[in-house]
């Protein structure tokens, strides 16, 4: 039996990787979790590839791109005669900020929930990773997505810290007691926003620019490679919104996260994101930035709504 392997990982799956070790591909089964810590990893590629460049396996040619969401031929809608996105196809990378945006009761929150699991499809299905959400447990999908929604939160008697470490509940079974490790998790996730200051201030006492930093500290802490969020500049004036943006786009390109917000500020969505996703019900366009805004579709949405 072989106790470990070092070597170049050649191909990832959810289910297998393989390894080359002097000249030898060795396929290794691993669990999902196993793959999310190596998707998170992914293998330097030459300067001149893309960010979004796909790995391609030695064996079979088949491509994986790292830390996906794929919506595949998705309706989501009230009923089938009442349909907010039908046969809906599309693919979301690491390493990038996506602007949501569409007239208001398009679906865009549906849309949100609909990948972490918590609105039901029509038909069609979600995919993490490559693999379909409903055969994800809800702990494994936790450690894969962050949710911040568009609630203001107000928690009287709980510590920043204390909110930031709720992100931490996938790790610890949801009830048990953080380790040193945890506690240091949740005061970098708190540095990163730039609400380490704030620590052991209660929520209530604070902005809403600083309560929106401290939630998204929370999914940090979470760990996830992606993270989602509804409407996360709704409360906030236009410098707020443009620091959180910025905080955000800093976050995908850095930490390699795939991050995806809902919003109705197409100037930030224009100038601070990499792809535009624009719901125009039942379809949905999702294009990089600059080809959204040559494509004519946002003047063709504006044009609706006048």
């Amino acid at each position: 039996m072989i106790d470990y392997i070092k070597g170049e990982l050649t191909f990832l799956t959810p289910t297998y990787a393989v390894i080359e070790a002097a000249g030898v591909g060795y396929q290794i089964n691993i669990a999902l979790t196993s793959y999310s810590a190596l998707s998170a990893y992914p293998q330097p590629l030459p300067e001149s590839t893309p960010k979004s460049e796909l790995f391609r396996g030695p064996a079979t040619g088949r491509e994986i791109k790292l830390n996906m969401i794929e919506l595949r031929n998705i309706a989501l809608g009230y009923d089938s005669q009442h349909l907010l996105l039908d046969n809906v196809s599309t693919t979301f990378t690491c390493g990038t900020t996506t602007a949501l945006i569409g007239r208001n009761g398009t679906g865009k929150s549906t849309l949100l929930r609909a990948i972490v699991g918590s609105e039901p499809l029509k038909h069609g299905s979600v995919l993490i990773n490559g693999i379909d959400i409903q055969q994800i447990t809800p702990q494994q999908l936790a450690q894969q997505v962050a949710f911040v929604t568009t609630e203001r939160i107000r928690i009287a008697n709980l510590s920043c810290r204390d909110v930031v470490a709720l992100g931490r509940a996938p790790y610890t079974n949801w009830i048990g007691r953080m380790q040193p490790e945890d506690e240091t998790i949740v005061m970098q996730s708190l540095e990163k926003v730039g609400m380490a200051s704030y620590a052991f201030r209660t929520m209530d006492k604070m902005s809403d620019g600083e309560c929106q930093r401290v939630m998204i500290a929370r999914a940090l802490a979470q760990q996830t490679p992606i993270i989602l969020l509804d409407e996360p500049t709704s409360f906030l004036d236009m410098p707020n919104r443009y620091d959180l943006c910025r905080l955000l786009a800093d976050l995908a390109h850095q930490e390699n996260k795939c991050i995806i917000f809902s919003t109705h500020e197409l100037d930030i969505a224009q100038s601070l994101c990499d792809t535009i996703a624009l719901i125009d019900s039942p379809t949905m366009h999702h294009l990089p930035t600059q080809e959204m805004i040559n494509s004519g579709h946002i003047d063709q949405l504006f044009k609706m709504r006048h």
